[in-house]
């Protein structure tokens, strides 16, 4: 059995983009510049309009876990996708750029391949539109025991606590983990998502994981407090190691007795997709390959910065040369 370094569970989600002029998305009812639920037949109509279609693999931590997988470590990812040509698509995309997806697209699956239609208008603004689909039905069928339990690590993906199967399939990789002495942790993705699962969020954090990883407003929410130390230190009296990021304002990590705060330099955006994810990437790598906090931070923040030099939230360059040339390897 593959021994993998990384192995995560979240929501297989192709991204599919098209171009789209002003009057398309008027046409189409699309509100520009925001991300919306929508639903199957609504994704369905909006899927067949887009006409130059770019599709690539995504998701929250399926993301960070090609981000881990790109500096070379052996990863795998868990998530649910049905047997349409999404799904297929979806799981040989994961395979050909190096992580094992190991959960066979489902034959007559419930509902369809998860999937967000991103249009990119003229001015570079995104409008994304979004149908959950099959992903949101992972359970702990779902869950390898050999994937979880021969992992050092297991990253989770917060929007999956929206219903009881998922958090049962978090609760169960992450004993199985732990049980064959690897770590568990979570992106905690979304403050909305704290709000409608904060019991459930607050319990997995101070009973069942090692590491939690969360931008300011969702470490915020997990404590309905608009006193970010205040949180930040409720937080690390829970868990063993807390990562807060504050966007321009760097990060705080407190964890091994101590606390850290390292800033980042300025930098304008041109794609913010996937800055969280890819920091969550270049963290996880420095811990896998036993660097300090302080280090396993700027990796983080290098790997944020390149992700959002550029359109598509997935590395382009090769980070293990950035990490060399900044003394970080």
């Amino acid at each position: 059995m593959t021994q993998y370094k990384l192995s995560g569970i979240g929501n297989a989600v192709v991204d599919v983009i098209s171009h789209a002029d002003e009057s398309f998305l008027d046409e189409m009812g699309i509100e520009k510049g925001i991300m919306q639920l929508i639903e199957q037949e609504r994704g369905e109509v909006l899927y067949a309009a887009m006409n130059d279609r770019l599709q690539t693999p995504g998701g929250a931590v399926a993301n960070t876990i090609a981000g881990v997988g790109a500096l070379g470590l052996p990863t795998a990812f868990i998530g649910r996708v049905h047997d349409d040509a999404l799904g297929q698509f979806y799981a040989k995309s994961m395979q050909d750029r190096g992580t094992d997806f190991v959960n066979a697209p489902v034959v007559g699956g419930e509902l369809p391949t998860s999937r967000s239609m991103i249009f990119v208008s003229p001015d570079g603004e995104r409008s994304m539109n979004t149908y959950l689909g099959i992903s949101t039905e992972l359970g702990p069928q779902d869950v390898p025991e050999a994937v979880a339990s021969n992992s050092d690590m297991i990253f989770l993906e917060g929007y999956l606590f929206d219903k009881d199967k998922g958090k049962e399939a978090f609760r169960q990789a992450s004993r199985l983990t732990r049980a064959g002495g690897g770590k568990s942790g979570i992106a905690i993705s979304d403050p909305f998502c704290v709000d409608r699962h904060r019991i459930d969020f607050l319990d997995m954090i101070g009973n069942e994981l090692d590491y939690v990883i969360g931008n300011q407003f969702e470490i915020m929410s997990l404590f309905e407090t608009d006193d970010l130390e205040t949180a930040i230190n409720k937080t690390a009296d829970m868990i063993p190691l807390m990562i807060c990021t504050k966007s321009g304002d760097g990060v705080t990590i407190i964890g091994e007795g101590k606390r850290v705060d390292i800033p980042v330099d300025p930098i304008t955006p041109v794609d913010a997709t996937g800055a969280g994810d890819q920091f969550a990437a270049g963290f996880i790598y420095g811990m896998l390959t036993g660097r300090d906090l302080e280090t396993c931070g700027r990796m983080g923040n290098m790997c944020a910065a390149e992700v959002i030099s550029h359109i598509g939230p997935r590395p382009q360059a090769d980070m293990k040369q950035q990490f060399l040339a900044a003394g970080l390897e």
